[in-house]
Parts: structure tokens; C-alpha cells; sequence
């Protein structure tokens, strides 16, 4: 019998507590690694390397000790534990708390650090709770693609079973590993070989088009330069928010919608699923409206102590602030459900670009220096976490589903994956807090901090900007209006556009084609296969990414 099998595999047994000491230990010191790895890649790189697989990794290195109560991380549930605490840490010190401090150091207002600091910190630990309370609902279901999420399952599964398919996901691994190191963004055709088929054609159609069309374009024109990915990634979000309003304007149809085993004397044809609990909601659209309401004020109160705390009060009119406050709390909430929507279904965010977005929108609407600035940092602080949870949680979904019975077993796998990345946010809040200085002394700085800077400082010349946004919002929007809200084709549309990452394009269509291929010729069997391999390419990619801040 397992590990997993000897902890989980009766009705009585728990899972695993990520607060027991040897377990703590492990995921303090993994977030530790965690955050410095992030804080190394985004001040030198720009990027954020996902550390899942890595943290899945080191756990089951560690499992393999036979002393100080170590073995028990041969559990693949503190396995995922650990790959959550790693993660989340990463994730949490370079994206959503390093990149909006460097703003105002940037604008040449170090003053505002700490203040930002505080309101960063603010964003993700209601980023966080956003997320983990709308995790398993129709919106953001457990049973979507999520494709990083699958990788990390996938190795932790392949280490706990070995067999064949650890050799499957072990050679997709390779591949994946020395195709990236000679420059290939493999987790691209990795994503694609798990994800939904129609979102991701729709991302690849759009990292192509990012690749050539500057070539079509007067010299030194880009997409970017014009707008139109913004523009068309506004449309799309603007139908996304909607589409989502309407699935929380729905009618809640009960307890029996949630889950069969919760409302036992509903007749079977009345439940949505008898064969598979796992893939029933967990949270009902009641409790997901409650979430998204609540996220909202949240971030409104956030929002009053950040102007409070940063001065922004002394910069406009007591109308122009309560203004600032409802804008700054809506960027952030809407920030997070698109970075979240293309992370889902595409395993990349556009996070920078919809930052971008909403500093475009503050430029347009007036909004003075300093104000402007805190507003960037507050919206960028939200999303990156947002998505990585997502992933964690996606992952501790498949190692988790197979157990009987599911729900109460999934929901305490939940909370103890929320109390693990708690710990990595707050390792990645202390070592921000403690080195920040020291970088930015350097001139370390993120690069994405620095253009949010350039572009508050240069303001809006061009007044074909507005015009741009407007006419490349309809395609954007009509896409996403065709592929309805399950596909999100107009936002992974916008994503490939505001991506553009060289030759991934030809990466994700090739991959889809041989999914497809692959698929007809061996049924059910073969999109299992496809899974494993493109979770073994998303893996080794990412230990290519991690190794980078060796070999640089």
C-alpha cells in the first residue's frame, strides 16, 4: 500500500495538515527558495518561473529520508502542499508585491514604497481570497484545463507510481527541457496539448498574428504600439464581465447542483452528476456571487487605506478621490478574473498587458503622478497569485478526486493548500520587505515597473490612442461573444496578441493538430496520453526557466 494509500484511503482518515512542524519546516524553507528565485528572475529576466514542479520535486527528495519524521513527505498530498508553498511564494514576492513597489522607486518617489508595500499586500491577500472562495464554480471550475496545474499532478503522480506513466510524462519532460534551452517555448505546446481546443486555437492564431504582423507594419511599428491588442483584449474583457454577471445573475438551483452526496433525497434525474462527483460545482452561484461582492468592497477598503496611507487625497478633490477608490477597486477586481480566465484555459497571463490597460484608462481619465502610480501598483498586486492558486489547486483537485467520500475530503484538501501558500506569501512578504532596498539600490529592478513608469511619466501624446482602443474593441468583442464564456476565445485571443512570444504560435497549432490527430486514432486513451505528454513538456520547460538563475 502507498503512502497515499495508507493516509487517505479510508473514510476516516485526514488529509494531511500543512501546520504539523516537519511538514511547516519543509515549506518554509522550499517558500524561502521560492521567493528568491522569483526575485532573481523578475529583477534580471522579468519573468517568473512556475516552481511547482520544483517544489514537487524537493518533497519527494526529502521523502525519501528515513529520519526526523521526514518520510511522511513521500504523501503526494504535502507533496502538493509543498509545490503550493513554493509556488505561491514565488509568484506572491515577484509579481504581486517587487513589481508594484518598484513603480513609484522608478517615478523617482521612494517615499511611496512602504505605503505601496502595505496596499501590494493588501491586493494579494484579497487576490487570494477571491480566488480560493470562487475555486469550483461554474465560473472557475476544478474540472478546466488549469494546464500547469496538471503538470505539477502529473509529476507528483508519476513519482508515487512510477510505470508507464512515468515514462510517458518523463520523456515529454526531456523534450521539453532541451527544446527550451535552446530557446522554444515548449510549455506553449504543452498547454496545448491539455487545455481547450477552440481557446487555444484562438491564443495561437493570436501569437502568430503578434509574430508577423510588425513585418506588414512601417518600421519600428508593432501591435502593441497601436494599441490593438489592448483594445481588442478590452472588448473581449468588457463581454467576459458580463458574461459573468449573467452566470451570477442566475438562480441558484440548490444544494443538489453542488454535489449529489450533499442532498441525498433528490431524485437521481434531478442531480447533475451520479457518475463522477468531482466534476459537480463545490461552491453554488449564491456563494460565488457572495465572493465576488465581497471581493469588491474588499478591495474598495483596501483601496481608502492605500489613499490614505499614500497621500493620494492631497492630489485631488474629495469627488476625484471617492472616484479613485470605486476605479482602483474595479481594476483590481477585473484585473484578477481576466488574468485568472486566461490562466485557466491557457496556463499563461497577460498580467503585464491588462496592468497596462488599466494605466492606459487612468491616463484617459485624468488622474495626476502619484495617483496614477498607486492605482498601477494596486492592480498589478492582483492576478499573478490569483493564477497560480488557481494551478494549486487544480493540482490537489487530481490527486484528491479518487478519494471516497469526495467532498468533505476535497474541501479540508482546500483549506490545508490555502494555509501552505499562506506561508509562502508571508515568507515572500518578509524577504520583499527586508531586500527591496538593496535591489533597487542596484538598479534591480523589474523591467515591466520600469515601462509602467516610462509610460505614467510620458502620459497619452498620441490622440489616436482612444480612437485605436475603440475600433479594436469590437473584434475583441464579438470574438469573445461567438465562443460564449466557456471558451473565452476573445480574451485568449487578446492574449496571444499582448503575448507575443516568438514562434510559440507554430508550437500551439502544431500541438493541436497532433492532439487531434492522436486523439481519433486512440479515443479516450489518447487524450490521456496527450495530457501526460504536455504536462511532461510544461515540466521540463519550467526546470529550464528555474535553471536559468544558475546559469545567468
Amino acid at each position: 500500500m502507498t503512502v497515499q494509500d495508507q493516509e487517505t484511503g479510508t473514510a476516516d482518515r485526514r488529509h494531511p495538515r500543512a501546520l504539523e512542524p516537519v511538514t511547516l519546516v519543509v515549506l518554509a524553507l522550499l517558500s524561502v527558495l521560492g521567493a528568491l528565485i522569483g526575485l532573481h528572475m523578475i529583477t534580471t529576466l522579468g519573468v517568473s518561473p512556475n516552481t511547482s514542479v520544483i517544489g514537487a520535486l524537493v518533497a519527494m527528495l526529502v521523502g525519501r529520508v528515513a529520519f526526523l519524521g521526514l518520510v511522511r513527505m513521500r504523501s503526494v498530498h504535502r507533496q502538493n502542499l509543498a509545490q503550493s508553498a513554493i509556488s505561491g511564494a514565488t509568484f506572491a514576492a515577484a509579481n504581486s508585491l517587487l513589481t508594484p513597489i518598484a513603480i513609484p522607486w522608478a517615478l523617482g518617489r521612494p517615499d511611496l514604497v512602504w505605503p505601496l508595500l502595505l496596499g501590494a499586500a493588501l491586493g494579494l491577500a484579497i487576490d487570494v481570497y477571491v480566488l480560493y472562495r470562487s475555486f469550483g464554480s461554474r465560473f472557475l471550475p476544478a474540472d478546466a484545463a488549469w494546464p500547469p496545474g496538471v503538470a505539477a499532478a502529473e509529476t507528483i503522480k508519476a513519482g508515487d507510481q512510477g510505470g508507464r506513466r512515468a515514462l510517458v510524462l518523463a520523456g515529454g519532460g526531456v523534450v521539453g527541457l532541451v527544446a527550451s534551452f535552446f530557446g522554444l517555448p515548449m510549455s506553449a505546446a504543452g498547454v496545448a496539448l491539455i487545455g481547450n481546443i477552440w481557446a487555444l486555437a484562438m491564443f495561437g492564431v493570436g501569437l502568430l498574428v503578434s509574430q508577423y504582423a510588425p513585418d506588414h507594419l512601417a518600421e519600428g511599428t508593432t501591435l502593441s504600439s497601436l494599441y490593438i491588442p489592448h483594445g481588442v483584449m478590452i472588448g473581449a474583457g468588457l463581454v467576459a464581465l458580463v458574461q459573468a454577471g449573467l452566470l451570477l445573475a442566475r438562480r441558484d438551483r440548490g444544494k443538489a447542483d453542488l454535489d449529489p452526496s450533499l442532498a441525498p433525497a433528490v431524485a437521481p434525474s434531478a442531480r447533475t452528476v451520479e457518475d463522477d462527483p468531482t466534476t459537480a460545482p463545490t461552491v453554488s452561484v449564491e456563494q460565488l456571487r457572495r465572493t465576488m461582492s465581497t471581493g469588491y468592497v474588499l478591495y474598495v477598503l483596501g483601496a481608502v487605506v492605500l489613499a490614505a496611507v499614500t497621500g493620494v487625497w492631497a492630489d485631488m478633490p474629495v469627488l476625484a478621490v471617492v472616484g479613485w477608490v470605486l476605479f482602483a477597486a474595479f481594476a483590481a477586481i477585473v484585473h484578477e478574473l481576466i488574468v485568472g480566465l486566461a490562466a485557466m484555459h491557457a496556463g499563461w497571463f497577460p498580467a503585464f498587458a491588462v496592468t497596462l490597460i488599466f494605466l492606459i484608462c487612468g491616463l484617459l481619465l485624468g488622474f495626476p503622478t502619484v495617483p496614477l502610480a498607486v492605482l498601477v501598483g494596486y492592480c498589478a498586486s492582483t492576478g499573478p497569485a490569483f493564477a497560480d492558486m488557481g494551478y494549486d489547486l487544480k493540482a490537489g483537485w487530481l490527486l484528491r478526486r479518487d478519494n471516497r467520500p469526495y467532498t468533505a475530503f476535497e474541501l479540508e484538501g482546500r483549506r490545508q493548500q490555502l494555509l501552505a501558500s499562506v506561508v509562502g506569501f508571508a515568507v515572500a512578504l518578509g524577504l520583499v520587505a527586508l531586500l527591496w532596498r538593496s535591489y533597487f539600490a542596484d538598479g534591480q529592478l523589474p523591467p515591466v515597473s520600469i515601462v509602467y513608469a516610462d509610460t505614467i511619466a510620458a502620459g497619452l501624446g498620441d490622440p489616436e490612442v482612444l480612437r485605436n482602443l475603440a475600433i479594436w474593441a469590437v473584434p475583441g468583442a464579438l470574438v469573445q461573444l461567438l465562443g460564449g464564456s466557456k471558451r473565452q476565445m476573445g480574451v485568449l485571443l487578446a492574449t496571444g496578441l499582448l503575448v507575443a512570444t516568438p514562434n510559440a504560435g507554430w508550437l500551439v497549432l502544431a500541438a493541436l493538430v497532433v492532439r487531434f490527430v492522436w486523439v481519433r486514432r486512440r479515443g479516450e486513451q489518447g487524450e490521456t496520453e496527450m495530457a501526460l505528454v504536455g504536462a511532461g513538456l510544461i515540466a521540463g520547460d519550467s526546470l529550464n526557466s528555474v535553471g536559468r538563475i544558475f546559469r545567468g
